[in-house]
């Protein structure tokens, strides 16, 4: 059942990262060119991931600090596979998905997916003995 409500929380991430996404073309890169608003989106992503995990994974009842750890990787594995496989049914040649994997260019997509592997543990960090009180989804 952790599994089931783990990957409801990380398809919560899906619609965000799509609207951070339209943020980025329509509002950030007009507003500071290509280069900034890339990390600006990274970064404004993390957050969101850290702060959807702060609010929805504390629902999960009977998590350890350990089963945190496992979601994180669980969500980085799944948000991986996604990326890729929506990569490729778009047409996208995998050497320019891979380019998102490269911080020189400005792209903090590394820093999304350490994002996703430690905000359960550090949510469980920060939410205590309450993380236990909390209503199931």
């Amino acid at each position: 059942m952790i599994l089931l409500k783990s990957v409801l929380i990380w398809v919560c991430f899906i619609p965000v990262a799509i609207l951070n996404g339209g943020l980025r073309e329509y509002v950030l890169t007009p507003m500071f060119t290509a280069q900034w608003a890339l990390p600006i989106s990274g970064i404004l992503l993390s957050v969101c991931i850290f702060f959807l995990t702060w609010i929805l994974l504390p629902r999960i009842k009977n998590l350890s600090r350990g089963m945190c750890y496992c979601v994180g990787l669980f969500w980085v594995f799944l948000t991986i596979l996604f990326e890729l496989v929506c990569g490729q049914v778009s047409g996208i040649a995998f050497p320019e998905l891979m380019a998102a994997y490269n911080p020189m260019t400005g792209n903090l997509w590394l820093l999304v997916l350490i994002t996703t592997l430690l905000s359960p543990a550090v949510a469980f960090r920060l939410s205590g003995p309450d993380m236990q009180d909390k209503s199931e989804l």
